[in-house]
């Protein structure tokens, strides 16, 4: 099942399954809602990414480096607050239901965008970043809600089309949010993406049919601390760390260097959209296929090759010298980064049994956030200190960090974790057998 990621860092994720009988009648019409509000929900976070580099200029920071390193602290402040969070909403989760989840992170987040419209300085933005990654978390809250009510033979494909809304929804928003920006300013579009959560929201809360026991809730036992002793996992745990901590450097500086680039402010926010959403949607396809493709050759195999070849992107990311070259190797990227989820969440199955999946969602959603946090502030750091290429450069070099520590270490141990667990099943089969 392919892994997708928010500007804050939250991660797909196979989610606790407490599937619903075949003959429910409402999970299809919980489904369609929840597809719908997922996807308006990542259209609207992802919405104001493309111009916030340039926001920050209206609210007062005029310091080219400071502009690059405000904008790295920006995006990762919202990281960080949802790496905290993370664990303690899917404690509350499953106390109290996933559809109440699912509403506290869309309110929550239509309120926060609308008010980062009307921010004063560049410290009321921070603020309300931090509060967007305290507040907020619709993807692990929505896939857990679909989970929950999807009956078992069907949570494949139901949690695919939810992957799907994230894919279009990142896809479309800073495309949609680059042309609003460029036309109305950068304030209107704030409010606008608060809406889209808004109606988001309004549509989990009166077409969403969720049957949740609080005692069934509280039969569940184990902590935290004995996911992480579980063997495999925290390599696996490290990879998503690194993943995501490395494709997130080049974020706050990319606007920048498209401006950079393009030689003219005249509707760099359009063009920075357009190459954020077809880079996405490309993503988006990669992983439906390479998905597919990762089960016949390997996960492992997969998730190397597919961070090598990004790595090596990246580094030609960093030479790009017009928006013809930047547009086709951020397509070519896409199409490798896209293969890196399947693969990933492979890994995060086999390293954990089935009863054990809540909370090691927990962990890794943490994981994922808080490389999405630590990313951006390196590559704000770097490009405020060397220049916006050199962020596409550090990233080339984590990645391929990344290919050589999964493939010398991390898998070869996961595999012969697996030949042994095979091993125990085939010896205690016998056992029973005599």
């Amino acid at each position: 099942m392919p892994e997708a990621t928010t500007d804050s860092g939250e991660v797909l994720l196979p989610a606790p399954t407490a599937a619903s009988p075949d003959g429910q009648l409402h999970w299809r019409a919980t489904l369609a809602a929840a597809w719908v509000a997922q996807l308006l929900a990542m259209a609207g976070f992802s919405f104001v990414m493309p111009f916030i580099p340039f926001y920050l200029r209206d609210l007062g920071v005029r310091n080219e480096k400071l502009v690059a390193l405000w904008s790295g602290v920006i995006v990762t402040a919202s990281g960080i607050s949802m790496t905290l969070f993370a664990p303690f909403w899917g404690v509350m989760a499953d106390r109290y239901g996933r559809k109440a989840m699912v509403q506290r992170a869309m309110f929550g987040g239509a309120v926060i965008l609308s008010l980062m419209g009307l921010a004063g300085n560049v410290y009321h933005l921070l603020t309300l970043r931090i509060l967007q990654g305290v507040l907020t978390g619709t993807v692990s809250a929505s896939v857990a809600l679909v989970s929950s009510v999807t009956p078992q033979r069907r949570l494949g494909s139901s949690l695919g089309a939810m992957q799907a809304a994230v894919f279009l929804g990142s896809a479309a928003g800073p495309w949609l949010g680059g042309f609003c920006a460029d036309r109305l300013g950068y304030r209107l579009p704030f409010p606008v993406a608060g809406l889209m959560l808004a109606v988001a929201g309004i549509l989990v809360l009166f077409m969403v049919r969720e049957d949740f026991e609080r005692r069934a809730a509280r039969a569940q036992k184990g902590t935290l601390g004995q996911v992480l002793s579980l063997p495999g996992f925290t390599g696996v745990l490290t990879l998503v760390l690194m993943v995501n901590f490395a494709s997130t450097v080049v974020a706050p500086v990319f606007p920048l260097f498209v401006e950079q680039i393009m030689h003219t402010k005249t509707r760099v926010a359009t063009v920075t959209g357009l190459i954020l959403a077809v880079g996405g949607l490309v993503a988006g396809l990669s992983s439906l296929v390479t998905g597919r493709l990762s089960d016949r050759i390997g996960h492992g195999r997969m998730l190397v090759g597919c961070t090598a070849v990004s790595g090596v992107l990246s580094g030609l990311l960093a030479a790009a010298n017009n928006i013809g070259q930047l547009f086709a190797l951020r397509v070519g990227f896409g199409l490798s980064s896209g293969g890196t989820g399947p693969a990933m969440n492979a890994l995060i199955a086999r390293s954990v049994p089935n009863s054990s999946y809540g909370r090691a969602y927990g962990l890794t959603a943490s994981a994922s956030s808080l490389g999405f946090a630590l990313g951006p502030v390196l590559g704000g750091a770097i490009a405020s200190a060397y220049g916006l290429r050199a962020p596409f450069v550090a990233t080339a070099v984590l990645l391929v960090l990344v290919a050589v520590l999964a493939g010398a270490r991390i898998i070869p141990a996961l595999d012969s974790q697996a030949c042994g667990r095979r091993l125990v099943a085939c010896e205690s089969e016998a056992a029973k057998g005599k």
